[in-house]
């Protein structure tokens, strides 16, 4: 009922001003005023007003910094991220001087050059010394802007020394998965084509290969028992041979893949790509040690997604079929970040997607946490008590079918004798 009030004293409110307004209106008419004049009256009402507002409208800028000034960003936990918010900073700082300059000038003069019956405005069609000061002044300020830029983009993207820790992140929708090197320091080697359950990110191991193989020879057997041992529609027949010629390509790259992986193991021993994958982390947990240089490695796996840490000021596209990386050195700890900045007990670094991925696009959260260098030892020493591990190959049927087949089989057969019998 309350807000039916309202909204009648709101509705009754506007009327009232229109009304007010055409009352006005025809008072003007009678007595001869045109709309268009203004009276010397209220032109200098009109100045006056203009000097005055700059003192609320400088003021309320004032004081939207100043109550909004916790909301703003929180203090930079990464080497990086100073070098970010020193930049922002400094761009801020030329938009707040031209922004106070322009401002007052634009009420100083709309409230000094009032209009007057006496006085007529100088035509000026053009003067070169102006044109030549608008034209310079914004090109050197850019300059400026552009030339601060450049060096503090080359300085946060300039690949990381050789002696950086590797970690990889991989997206797919949604969610996060953190590889670390195990014991030898330096992370495998992966392929999407041996992305199953059991390897999820397509690490490549010796094992993990033959264990795609024979889960690859496992369902082309099943697939042609399907084919070949049972009735099918027409359009399943087609889809089925559609897959068996797939898993015959797959299985065939498969095996390229393992000579490719035995001539260059032979051929570089421990320095091949391929030989350092089978004691990897996978993890869902994100660590990282402060004041060290960490390169991070990021794939996806489906869509391009996007690894944000807002409070490390890191951004970086994750794009199928490639992998981009970025360099980051955290300088804050954790526990230091929720004792000494914000005070909150509950904080914790984060890492997002900061592309708009899919319906559950803000489930793809992932905590970080940022320790010191013994912590983060003890840590990896326990995390690598469980490295990376695929089961062992199991050999695909030579003669059995699947369960789904044997059953169409079945009743296949007890068709054919039923009709026989008849």
């Amino acid at each position: 009922m309350t807000k039916l009030l309202i909204l009648i004293v709101v509705v009754l409110g506007i009327l009232a001003v229109a009304q007010l307004a055409r009352v006005y209106e025809l008072t003007s008419k009678l007595r001869g005023k045109r709309e268009e004049d203004i009276s010397p009256a209220d032109n200098r009402m009109n100045a006056t007003l203009m000097w005055l507002f700059p003192f609320a409208y400088f003021g309320f800028f004032l004081w939207l910094v100043l109550a909004y000034k916790d909301k703003m960003l929180p203090l930079a936990a990464s080497t990086q991220g100073v070098e970010t918010d020193w930049l922002m900073n400094f761009n801020w700082a030329i938009l707040i001087v031209v922004f106070v300059i322009t401002n007052a000038l634009l009420f100083y003069f709309a409230g000094k050059y009032v209009f007057s019956k006496d006085r007529r405005a100088h035509w000026q069609p053009h003067d070169n010394r102006l044109e030549l000061a608008w034209t310079i002044a914004p090109a050197i300020v850019l300059a400026v802007i552009i030339i601060y830029g450049l060096n503090s983009w080359n300085r946060i993207t300039t690949l990381a020394s050789p002696d950086a820790m590797r970690i990889e992140l991989y997206a797919r929708q949604f969610d996060w998965t953190v590889r670390y090197p195990g014991a030898d320091g330096v992370l495998g080697a992966t392929d999407y084509r041996l992305i199953n359950g059991n390897n999820p990110l397509g690490i490549v191991t010796p094992q993990a290969l033959e264990a795609r193989l024979a889960e690859l020879k496992l369902e082309e057997h099943a697939t042609d028992s399907l084919l070949h041992h049972t009735v099918q529609p027409a359009s399943k027949v087609l889809e089925l041979e559609e897959r068996l010629g797939y898993l015959g390509r797959m299985r065939a790259r498969l095996v390229n893949l393992r000579n490719v992986m035995d001539q260059d193991m032979k051929a570089n021993g421990d320095a091949s790509a391929y030989a350092h994958g089978a004691d990897d982390v996978v993890t869902k947990e994100f660590m990282l040690p402060v004041h060290e240089e960490v390169n991070l490695q990021i794939r996806s796996q489906d869509i391009i997604h996007s690894a944000f840490l807002p409070h490390l000021r890191v951004q970086m596209n994750a794009v199928p079929g490639m992998t981009t990386v970025i360099k980051v050195t955290p300088s804050i700890t954790s526990d230091s970040m929720r004792t000494h900045v914000m005070k909150d007990p509950n904080f914790n670094f984060i890492l997002l997607c900061n592309k708009i991925c899919g319906a559950s696009h803000y489930n793809m959260q992932l905590p970080l946490t940022v320790v010191t260098g013994n912590e983060f030892v003890a840590w990896a020493k326990e995390a690598n008590k469980k490295p990376f591990e695929v089961p062992a190959a199991s050999p695909a049927p030579e003669a059995a079918l699947p369960d789904s087949a044997v059953n169409i089989v079945d009743s296949t057969s007890m068709a054919q004798a039923a009709t026989a019998g008849h």
